[in-house]
């Protein structure tokens, strides 16, 4: 899940001329436009060979009609913001309501709390985790099953940050400095005694975010900080994504994929790297896998297979739905964290003031990577425990999860299993020196 998927921009003919770019995002809403009617026809024709009355619905030629005309349907449709879907979960072996309501909000985030409706106070308070959501294409909700998974034993928070088209323009900008500011307000808001979990993209400013505070003593720093999978220092086994980056340089991010966004969207005229840029770069990095997928779905539609029709209805809405991001903070991320590496070699700074890794000391550490992961590769993250110099040696964990690829290190079941439980002990342990220096020798 790296910043945009680098490698996805297909070039354009302009190349080098913002100001004819601009036409790309309009083209993109007319064509969008144009296929209503297509997709008025499909649909009308997929309920009527699905009619039980109609002969044809029980025959293979019918099934297949049907079929194709959910294929098109799906792949023309232009995917929301999904619903988190989380009405419950079960704490100490009871199901307990959850209610997702926002507790601050600015322009570009919403900070989500998942208040879980208790029928009478737990006897000892459960840690409570700030998760750190990735801005880089997708929603917060790609985040569900890594949310599902902390609520039975955490008091969850989560950042919902916007799609850049549908801030208006009088806003004002968003960029990686207004990133940062963002998560010092939000652990702020939460007071103290909180734990802040930053996955992929997110850990760089998390990191930053941090070593201000402890730079200002600030009384809010969190309790501790949980990294996962994140390009810390991408200079340490570079992936292909990481590669391209340094090759191509900023200027070609700024003359390829920023655009304006088009009428009749709130944020008009907003300078953006657009959502269906990176869903083609999403997609184009594993095409085969994708038309494979859809070729399985034709086929289990046709047969009734209700399940895996499904599973891949479920997937699928979530990766397809992707959101614009603010061309200044977009910029700014690639230029900093991809191309001059400037956390790891000491040259980022925060609105003038440098940022200094080395003032951490009260915030215990926590880095988990995947053993395959192809997107932040192994060493990236666990390069922040050589930058918090100044953190005891009993207050870090560093954790390398086998057998599971980026994506592995924040949901799935090996994700259930084995990173959770550890990070959950971290996190209880993180006030308890003896514990952690116990945690950090396992």
């Amino acid at each position: 899940m790296p910043i945009g998927e680098f490698g996805g921009a297909p070039p354009l003919a302009a190349e080098g001329s913002p100001v004819l770019t601009t036409p790309m995002y309009w083209m993109y809403e007319m064509g969008q436009a144009s296929l209503n009617p297509a997709r008025a026809v499909t649909d009308a024709t997929k309920l009527l060979f699905q009619n039980p009355l109609n002969p044809w619905a029980r025959t293979e030629v019918g099934k297949s009609v049907a079929a194709a005309c959910e294929l098109f349907e799906r792949t023309t449709r232009r995917y929301g913001k999904p619903e988190w879907g989380l009405n419950d979960t079960e704490v100490n072996g009871i199901r307990v309501p959850v209610e997702v309501r926002s507790v601050w909000e600015k322009p570009f985030c919403k900070l989500l709390y998942f208040d879980r409706k208790f029928a009478r106070p737990l006897r000892s308070p459960q840690p409570r985790v700030l998760i750190v959501a990735p801005m880089s294409g997708h929603y917060a909700t790609l985040l569900r099953g890594t949310v599902e998974a902390f609520l039975p034993a955490h008091e969850v928070y989560i950042t919902d940050w916007a799609d850049a088209r549908m801030v208006p323009l009088s806003d004002g900008r968003f960029d990686l400095d207004d990133y940062i500011d963002y998560v010092i307000e939000m652990l702020h808001v939460l007071g103290g005694n909180t734990h802040v979990m930053a996955v992929c993209q997110p850990s760089v400013p998390v990191v930053a975010a941090v070593s201000i505070m402890e730079a200002r003593r600030d009384p809010f720093v969190p309790t501790s900080m949980t990294l996962m999978g994140g390009p810390i220092d991408t200079r340490r086994n570079p992936t292909g994504v990481n590669k391209l980056a340094q090759e191509r340089g900023i200027d070609w991010f700024r003359n390829t994929v920023i655009t304006k966004v088009p009428f009749p969207h709130p944020g008009m005229m907003r300078d953006v790297y657009p959502g269906f840029l990176q869903l083609n770069g999403f997609i184009s990095m594993n095409l085969d896998r994708h038309m494979d997928a859809h070729k399985r779905l034709f086929a289990n539609l046709v047969k009734g297979d209700g399940d895996l029709v499904d599973k891949h209805r479920d997937f699928y809405d979530e990766y397809l739905a992707v959101m614009d991001l603010s061309a200044e903070y977009y910029l700014q991320t690639v230029d900093t964290v991809f191309v001059k590496h400037s956390l790891p070699k000491g040259e980022m700074t925060h609105r003038g003031t440098r940022v200094d890794p080395s003032k951490v000391t009260r915030v215990a550490l926590m880095t988990v990577e995947g053993e395959n992961d192809d997107i932040s590769g192994l060493g990236q993250t666990e390069a922040t425990h050589t930058l918090c110099s100044s953190i005891p040696d009993h207050r870090r964990v560093h954790y390398v999860q086998k057998g599971v690829g980026h994506y592995g290190v924040f949901n799935g079941s090996r994700f259930k299993s084995e990173i959770v439980p550890r990070i959950h002990d971290f996190m209880v342990s993180a006030a308890n020196p003896s514990s952690l220096q116990a945690l950090a020798a396992e």
